[in-house]
Formats: structure tokens, C-alpha cells, sequence
């Protein structure tokens, strides 16, 4: 970590309400991930379960896992993170979730200039190749959970 003083990442930008249900699965996990090795019950494990089956909310886990430790291990700062049940979503929470979102739709170039605010130029691969896996294991869960809340699949709806 670069600099611990600087709180800017905390301001809120947006409500979790307004967020997309992949996004706030994200910020989620982001404002429960240091806390997983603390409390069993309270990491991104159920988080991830409650939205994809568990082979995916596994590979989902590691790519985040793998995200969130290059930004506490490489960060150019730490991230500020809002209580788990606040209805605000802070500036870095909502950076945290476009960068996933943005690599998983393929917008590789994108997503690095995001990473770029984040980490350091040697990082940027590692980090978007992460998030990519991840988002894109997410993408799929909320297309499942669309399909399956819509009744059946291929479903013309009016």
C-alpha cells in the first residue's frame, strides 16, 4: 500500500439498489473478503453459493480471490469499503465492480486502463485476466437465474 490516509474512495457514487445483480454481488464480496479467514460465516463463500452453483461460486472465489489479493498485496492504496449492509456504494466499490464487469465483456483495453488507477503496469494482465474469469462466471449465473425466474428458457415475454 502506497498511502493508508487518503479515505476519497469512500464517497458515495451510487445506491446498491441501482446496481446490476452482478455488480452488487461484487460489492458484496469486496465488503465482505477481509473478513472471510475471521468469520466463517461471513466471507464470500455464501455470498457466491447464493448465486451460482457451487462449482462455479468456486471458480468465481479464486479469480476474486485472486483480484482482491493483487489490489491488498500490489494497490497503489487500500481500497475503502462500506459495511456490509449500507445502501451506498462507495467510489472504490463501484471501480472494484466496473472493472470486473468491463473485462468480463470483453473490454480488455478498458478494463486495464481501469486496473491502471489501480496497480501498477506489470500487474495489469494478472489482475484483468482475474476479473475476467470471474465476471464472466457471474455473467452466466445471472443469465441462469433470469432464465430460471422467467419459467423456462427461450421464453417470449411481453
Amino acid at each position: 500500500m502506497k498511502h493508508e490516509t487518503d479515505m476519497r474512495g469512500g464517497f458515495p457514487v451510487a445506491t446498491y439498489d441501482d446496481l446490476s445483480g452482478p455488480e452488487q454481488a461484487l460489492v458484496a464480496v469486496l465488503r465482505r473478503w477481509p473478513d472471510e479467514a475471521r468469520e466463517a460465516g461471513n466471507g464470500i463463500g455464501p455470498v457466491l453459493r447464493a448465486w451460482m452453483a457451487p462449482a462455479a461460486a468456486m471458480r468465481c472465489r479464486q479469480a476474486l480471490e485472486a483480484v482482491l489479493g493483487i489490489l491488498a498485496r500490489h494497490g497503489r492504496r487500500k481500497l475503502v469499503r462500506h459495511r456490509p449492509n449500507c445502501s451506498c456504494v462507495g467510489a472504490d466499490e463501484a471501480v472494484f465492480a466496473h472493472l470486473v464487469m468491463t473485462a468480463a465483456t470483453g473490454e480488455r483495453e478498458d478494463a486495464m486502463l481501469i486496473g491502471s488507477l489501480m496497480v501498477d503496469g506489470p500487474l495489469l494482465l494478472p489482475l484483468v485476466d482475474a476479473a475476467r474469469t470471474a465476471g464472466l462466471v457471474l455473467c452466466r449465473a445471472d443469465l441462469a437465474g433470469r432464465r430460471d425466474r422467467s419459467g423456462h428458457a427461450g421464453a417470449t415475454v411481453h
